[in-house]
């Protein structure tokens, strides 16, 4: 049974970088009928907070994307040092002494030298004298002993990879504090949780290189692997500065809908056109990893805006009754609201401005040149209700009485009683008036 999983670290709030791999296995699990794990990795007890590990359960709860189970590596730990032993009993885990400035001295002096920086295996050459010597001066950490031969395997994304273990450090695996990293946390929870197909970053490349090797040493099975492209800004920018102001939580507050973000992030970097779904079991439906490519992807959150206004559109009055009310259109007039402003609205939060506009009749703003015009327009029309002949039977008369005719005649009218130089039919418009217009 296919059965992926998305890890995030709860040491900030979800943004939209995190958002493609959450997607992406989300979708492979749901389209196989199988299982989709929500792992939190806080096995950093420093940088995680709960607060985090809830915003993260939030704002995958608002796109609609459910988790079979959730687990927390925090309370697995026990897993993690049996796999320690058992590597540790095996020889292909071993203590390192090195401090963080002797390493770097070391990759200096490679460097200089025109050899890659790998790690030299220097601690593999102490005896147990000096080990102990060593561990009553300093702290230690551990090491994952790489075989140093070729790491193949077939990339969902990227195609064939080959990666030679000889030209990479040994992975460190446990910190001097004795805090277990992603690499082998990740690992441990992969074998030990089934975990059959694993779409990331392609920043991981080099880390499922080695992760490869420790899930073979542990007896486990290889998932398949995938990378997709890294985002960047519109630009070609590094999107990770601008991260702060994409974080999914401040994209709902701007009033972006979830669908207008799944359909978006479900084809962008791929062959396909996006395409505005209604839910996001078609956004599942149409989902083909196969498709996406390996050149950085280019992201532009303003891409968002026409599509929630798109997708707002669409609604019948059912679905957004809550926020019309909210916006404070008596009931007996919200559904004729709704389909006459539906069309003419970015956000839901553009509701309330354009209640305003019938409730109060003061939005209207009138060009100096059209002034005289205007006054007179206005009193020749009568005070509501009006219906949806109202506004022929009052152009005309304005027609007749002035010679205005036209885009003269219409857009200055438009603008008297709504402000705005689009929107919807003004027969309708004016048919919802509240009050009459007034500039």
């Amino acid at each position: 049974m296919t059965t992926t999983r998305f890890a995030p670290s709860p040491t900030g709030w979800l943004h939209i970088g995190n958002l493609r791999a959450a997607l992406f296995n989300y979708a492979i699990a749901r389209q196989q009928g199988g299982t989709f794990i929500l792992r939190i990795d806080d096995t950093d007890q420093e940088r995680s907070k709960e607060e985090y590990v809830e915003g993260v359960k939030d704002d995958l709860t608002w796109l609609g994307i459910s988790w079979d189970r959730i687990e927390r590596q925090s309370a697995r730990l026990d897993r993690y040092e049996a796999a320690k032993q058992k590597l540790i009993e095996m020889g292909r885990l071993y203590e390192c002494f090195e401090t963080p400035g002797e390493l770097d001295l070391k990759r200096k002096k490679q460097l200089n030298m025109g050899k890659p920086p790998v790690y030299d295996r220097a601690a593999l050459a102490l005896s147990e004298a000096e080990k102990d010597q060593l561990r009553a001066e300093r702290g230690s950490h551990w090491r994952f002993k790489l075989d140093q031969e070729r790491i193949e395997w077939e990339d969902g994304i990227l195609g064939p990879i080959s990666i030679d273990a000889a030209s990479v450090s040994d992975p460190v695996l446990i910190k001097e504090s004795g805090q277990i990293l992603y690499t082998m946390a990740s690992v441990v929870d992969d074998t030990e949780m089934g975990i059959t197909d694993v779409v990331r970053g392609s920043d991981h490349v080099t880390n499922t290189a080695t992760q490869i090797q420790i899930i073979q040493a542990l007896g486990g099975t290889v998932p398949r692997f995938a990378h997709h492209s890294l985002l960047t800004g519109p630009q070609g920018e590094a999107l990770s500065k601008r991260l702060g102001t994409l974080a999914l939580r401040d994209l709902r507050e701007k009033g972006i809908q979830p669908m207008a973000i799944l359909s978006l992030m479900a084809r962008l970097g791929s062959s396909d056109p996006v395409e505005l779904r209604g839910s996001i079991d078609e956004v599942v439906d149409g989902f083909d990893i196969g498709k996406f490519g390996s050149a950085p992807t280019k992201f532009d959150a303003a891409d968002l805006e026409p599509l929630t206004a798109r997708y707002l559109a669409g609604l019948p009055y059912a679905a957004v009754a809550e926020h019309v009310a909210a916006a404070g259109v008596p009931e007996a007039v919200a559904e004729p609201f709704w389909n006459v402003v539906r069309e003419n609205i970015d956000v839901l939060a553009d509701l309330g401005p354009w209640w305003d506009v019938f409730a109060k009749g003061e939005s209207g703003r009138v060009e100096d040149e059209d002034a005289e015009f205007v006054a007179q327009a206005l009193s020749m029309l009568g005070e509501p209700p009006y219906t949806a002949e109202s506004w022929g039977a009052w152009t005309a008369a304005v027609k007749e009485a002035t010679g205005r005719k036209g885009k003269g005649l219409f857009m200055p009218l438009r603008r008297a009683v709504t402000g705005r130089d689009r929107g919807p039919e003004m027969a309708d418009v004016l048919a919802l008036m509240q009050v009459k217009p007034r500039v």
